[in-house]
C-alpha cells in the first residue's frame, strides 16, 4: 500500500500556523517603515493593506477547495492552463522563494548564536538549518505543533506592548478624530505608500495551502483557516500600529531596526530585549514554514511527475518527504553561506507578487473555462465571484509595479 502524508493538521492548528507565517515578518519588522511613510494614519495603511491582501488570499482559498494538493501554484497552473512545463516552472519558482526567504531569516538566527553563545556564524547556520530540517522531517503535528507555540509567544509579545503603552489608550488627552485622515492628497499619497509597503507583512497565507493534503477536511478548513487568519493578523495589525502613533515619537520609531522593542524602552518590568528575542523566535518559525513549503511543493511536483520521482518519496513512520526537505535544507544552508541574501531577499518579494498575479489569472481562466469541464463541474466548495481573482490579479500586478519602481529609484 503506497504511503500518503498524514491528515493530522486541524482547523485551529492551521490557524496558528497561517498567523505564525504573517505576524513574524509583518509587525516586527515592517511597522516602522509604514510609520515613516504613513505617519499617525499607520493603521489606516494596515487596513488598506489588509483590504488588498484579502484578494489574493480568497482567490488562494478557492483553488485550494478545488485542488487541494501539496503542489500547490505548479498544480493550480497546470490545471488552470492544462500545461505542465509551465506549472513545474511557477513550482520552482514558489520554492525559489522558499529556500531564499528560509536562508535569509537562518543568517538571522546565526547572529543570534553568535551574540547569546559565542558560536561562529558558520556553527550557527548548521544548527539553524539542523533544527529546521529536523521539526520538517519529525512530522508535520511536531512542527504546526512548534509554529503554534511561537505565534503564541509572538503574539502574547505584540498585546505586553499593548499593556504597556495601556496610558496612552487611555488617556483623557487622546482625541480619536485626530487620527482620521482628511482628503488631502499628500495624507492619502502617504497612506498608499505604507499600503503597499504593509502588503508584504500579509504575505504568508499563500503557504497554508501547500498543506493541503495534511489538513483535516482541507476543501472546507483550508479556506476557513486563510480567511480566519488574514483577519486575526489584520486586527493585530491595526491594534499595534494604533499604539505606535499614539505612544510614541514617530520619527525615532520609524528608524528603529526593532520597533518592538522601541515601544517597551521605557518600561520598568520588560527588558527591551525580551521583544528582540521574541523576533528572532518569529524568524526560525517564519524560516520553519519556508522550509516546510518548499519540501511540501517539492514532494508535489515529483507525486505529479514534475520533479524527480525521488523527492516524493514518504518515510513510512513520520509520513513526511525527508528526501525532498533534506534537499530544501540543504540549498538553504548553501545559499546562507554563498549568496547575497538582501538582494535575493528583494527578489523573492518581486517573485511572490509575480506568483500572486498568476493564481488570480489561473482562477479567472477556470471560473472562464465551460463548465461541462469533469475536472470543476463537481465543485461545491468555497467559491468566490469572479471580480475577486479580477481585483486580485489587479492589485498584485500593480504591487508589483510599484516595488520594480522603488528598486529602480532606489538603484539611482
Amino acid at each position: 500500500m503506497s504511503i500518503k502524508l498524514r491528515r493530522s493538521v486541524s482547523l485551529t492548528g492551521l490557524i496558528f500556523y497561517g498567523v505564525g507565517t504573517m505576524v513574524g515578518g509583518g509587525i516586527y519588522a515592517l511597522l516602522g517603515k509604514v510609520a515613516h511613510e504613513a505617519g499617525i494614519f499607520s493603521p489606516w495603511a494596515m487596513l488598506l493593506a489588509g483590504v488588498l491582501a484579502v484578494f489574493s488570499a480568497l482567490t488562494f482559498s478557492e483553488l485550494a477547495s478545488r485542488l487541494p494538493y501539496s503542489g500547490g501554484p505548479a498544480k493550480y497552473i497546470t490545471e488552470a492552463f492544462q500545461h505542465k512545463t509551465l506549472g513545474t516552472i511557477f513550482g520552482w519558482l514558489v520554492i525559489a522563494t522558499g529556500v531564499v526567504s528560509a536562508a535569509t531569516l537562518t543568517v538571522a538566527m546565526s547572529g543570534f548564536f553568535l551574540d547569546l553563545l559565542g558560536l561562529s556564524v558558520h556553527w550557527g547556520k548548521l544548527i539553524v538549518v539542523f533544527l529546521l530540517l529536523g521539526l520538517a522531517c519529525w512530522g508535520i503535528k511536531q512542527s504546526v505543533t512548534a509554529v503554534a507555540i511561537v505565534t503564541s509567544i509572538e503574539v502574547i509579545g505584540l498585546l505586553l506592548v499593548v499593556g504597556i503603552n495601556m496610558d496612552a489608550l487611555t488617556s483623557p488627552d487622546l482625541v480619536l478624530t485626530s487620527y482620521i485622515p482628511s482628503f488631502d492628497p499628500l495624507i492619502w499619497a502617504g497612506i498608499l505608500t505604507g499600503g503597499f509597503i504593509a502588503f508584504y507583512a500579509f504575505i504568508g497565507f499563500e503557504d497554508m495551502v501547500t498543506l493541503a493534503e495534511e489538513v483535516k477536511g482541507s476543501e472546507t478548513n483550508v479556506p476557513k483557516a486563510i480567511v480566519i487568519s488574514l483577519l486575526v493578523t489584520l486586527l493585530l495589525y491595526i491594534l499595534i500600529s494604533f499604539v505606535a502613533v499614539v505612544s510614541t515619537d514617530l520619527s525615532l520609531f520609524s528608524s528603529s531596526n526593532t520597533p518592538m522593542a522601541y515601544l517597551v524602552r521605557e518600561s520598568s518590568w520588560l527588558n527591551p530585549q525580551v521583544l528582540v528575542l521574541i523576533s528572532l523566535l518569529a524568524g526560525f518559525n517564519g524560516a520553519l514554514v519556508q522550509v516546510i513549503m518548499s519540501s511540501r511543493v517539492l514532494y508535489g511536483m515529483a507525486a505529479d511527475a514534475q520533479a524527480p520521482a525521488l523527492f516524493s518519496r514518504l518515510n513510512r513512520s513520520t509520513q513526511t518527504p525527508i528526501v525532498a526537505s533534506l534537499l530544501t535544507a540543504t540549498i538553504v544552508y548553501v545559499f546562507s553561506v554563498s549568496l547575497d541574501l538582501v538582494v535575493l531577499a528583494k527578489l523573492t518579494s518581486g517573485i511572490i507578487l509575480f506568483v500572486f498575479a498568476a493564481m488570480n489569472l489561473s482562477l479567472i481562466k477556470i471560473k472562464c473555462r465551460n463548465e461541462n469541464h469533469q475536472l470543476f463541474k463537481t465543485h461545491n466548495g468555497f467559491k468566490v465571484p469572479l471580480w475577486v481573482p479580477v481585483i486580485g490579479l489587479i492589485v498584485s500586478a500593480g504591487s508589483l509595479v510599484f516595488a520594480l519602481f522603488n528598486a529602480s529609484v532606489a538603484g539611482h
